[in-house]
This record gives structure tokens, C-alpha cells and sequence, in this order.
């Protein structure tokens, strides 16, 4: 299962964390965590293309943290429209994914 967890300070966004696999296919065959990889990973290119400073970032063997540097509005609304969209995905695959 993937799980993704989410730290908010009042409104603000301050780090996401995505980890696991979600077993839904054999790697490599994977729809879930394709889809969830690429929500993230075009979040993170697209915040790093406006304002490099603006987030850090670790993908490991585990999966993907982000931490919000800066609590501008572009940034956050790029946060939030990633968890949407993780959300709007989970909807589907509720067995696959678990958003704390």
C-alpha cells in the first residue's frame, strides 16, 4: 500500500511524504504507483521551475518526501493540487492507497 502522509501548520502545507508501493500489479506493471509517481514527481518539477528554494526533496528506495521551504501561494496551491489529485486517485483505488 502506498501511504501518503501530510503535515499541515494551520492552512499551510509543510512536508508530504509518499512511501510504499501499492501491489496493485507486478513492479514495473504498476498502474497505481505510476500514477502517483508522476502526480509527484510533475508537482515537484513544476514548484522547482518557479522558485528552487521554494521546496526540498528526497526520493529513496521508499519513496518521496517533500518539505515546503517557502508558504507562498504558488507553492501552495501546487501542494494542494498534488493531494487532490493523490485523493481524487485514491477514490478509485481505495485498497491501494492510504492519505493520513
Amino acid at each position: 500500500m502506498i501511504r501518503v502522509k501530510i503535515k499541515k501548520k494551520g492552512s499551510y502545507y509543510e512536508k508530504v511524504s509518499i512511501l510504499g508501493h501499492a501491489m496493485y500489479d507486478e513492479y514495473g506493471k504498476d498502474i497505481v504507483c505510476s500514477a502517483v509517481s508522476s502526480i509527484a514527481t510533475t508537482t515537484v518539477n513544476g514548484i522547482l521551475s518557479l522558485d528552487r528554494e521554494s521546496i526540498t526533496y528526497m526520493v529513496s528506495s521508499k519513496g518521496m518526501t517533500i518539505q515546503v521551504n517557502k508558504n507562498d501561494r504558488t507553492t501552495q496551491v501546487l501542494i494542494h493540487n498534488m493531494v487532490s489529485l493523490l485523493k481524487e486517485l485514491r477514490s478509485n483505488y481505495q485498497e491501494y492507497i492510504e492519505i493520513k
